[in-house]
């Protein structure tokens, strides 16, 4: 990955609301996973870090 790439994908948080924060997804990151406005994710705590998977319902 060259130096502009890495830096594009550098994200700040933002307040969103009393108590949450926000981040921003690349659009090139959204449009190669096929993701779309309204979609469910899963946020998941690794380590020192995040995942976000998309969601997938659990059918009986």
């Amino acid at each position: 990955m060259n130096r502009k790439t890495s830096e594009k994908n550098i994200r700040n948080l933002t307040r969103l609301g009393k108590t949450s924060l926000s981040i921003t997804i690349p659009r090139n990151l959204i449009l190669e996973l096929g993701w779309r406005k309204g979609q469910k994710v899963v946020v998941k705590k690794r380590g020192k870090g995040l995942t976000i998977e998309d969601w997938q319902e659990k059918l009986p």
